[in-house]
């Protein structure tokens, strides 16, 4: 199944100046980027072909692949001077690289990607810098069973703070931690059909647009994740990841725990790329 992924907006609270033109799915968690992560862990479950979305800083997501090093993550055999991999990380991948605009929203990335997807009938969708440890194989089931437009992948409230309630003349009724609240976020990881492109007007958006439209309809369903999930929104929270990488602590790399999925160890081949 195809892979759409998000990965052209300016990721401002990531950057360190106006200088810093690096995207946020570039951001660095051990030795690969964000994008790296979110693509292992779709090829882990046998889907490698992955259309990038590509607007603000694309040059530094076509340059990382166009000039990929499997050296950097792979144990390798120098003899004669010459590299021997031992394994490969993007060797069966097939990647398109599509300009869809700087300042697009999410829904009109779609659109400008659609006839990459050759008209299949089901297809994903990432936002490309939230990382997880989700079923995907049972999120694509459930979906392939239903009778809907697309699902989206929820997660319980991230946030630290308190909910107050208020009665008459200010005093509190009561408080509650957001994460113990009855609410569900976007986790960013979807299944969609072709159907959603009815609901996404020009420079609309996914979720605004394509996903409430069919809501109303009856035709969004959710995937409940209560497992590992973690965005990439802030400086702060890239370092997390990144501190919990070197110290091992890392289960959203599902590629690691067993040898089970479709991953592409064994090929000594490049990844195919087509602009």
């Amino acid at each position: 199944m195809k892979v759409v992924l998000f990965c052209g907006g300016y990721g401002m609270r990531m950057r360190n100046g106006a200088s810093d033109d690096v995207p946020k799915p570039m951001s660095m968690v051990g030795p690969r980027p964000l994008i790296w992560h979110v693509m292992r862990y779709y090829a882990h479950f046998g889907h490698t072909e992955f259309i990038l979305c590509l607007g603000y800083g694309a040059h530094h997501i076509k340059d990382f692949f166009l000039n990929y090093e499997e050296t950097t993550s792979n144990d390798f055999v120098l003899r004669g001077g010459r590299t021997e991999l031992l394994s490969t990380d993007i060797a069966d991948w097939t990647i398109t690289f599509a300009q869809t605009g700087i300042e697009s929203p999410i829904g009109e990335r779609l659109r400008r990607v659609r006839h990459h997807l050759d008209g299949d009938e089901m297809f994903l969708a990432n936002y490309a810098d939230v990382l997880t440890d989700a079923p995907l194989p049972e999120m694509i089931d459930r979906f392939a069973r239903r009778d809907a437009g697309a699902s989206m992948m929820v997660v319980p409230p991230q946030s630290s703070f308190h909910c107050v309630e208020l009665g008459e003349d200010g005093l509190v009724g009561g408080i509650t931690a957001v994460s113990d609240m009855p609410l569900w976020e976007n986790g960013g990881y979807f299944v969609l059909r072709q159907e959603v492109f009815d609901h996404i007007p020009e420079n609309g958006d996914l979720v605004a647009d394509g996903c409430a439209q069919l809501a109303k309809r009856g035709r969004l369903v959710a995937h409940q994740h209560r497992g590992f999930w973690k965005p990439t929104d802030t400086v702060k929270e890239r370092a997390a990841l990144d501190a919990a990488y070197t110290q091992g602590d890392r289960p959203w790399a599902v590629w690691e725990r067993d040898g089970a999925g479709a991953s592409a160890t064994g090929s000594r081949h490049g990844a195919g790329a087509r602009a």
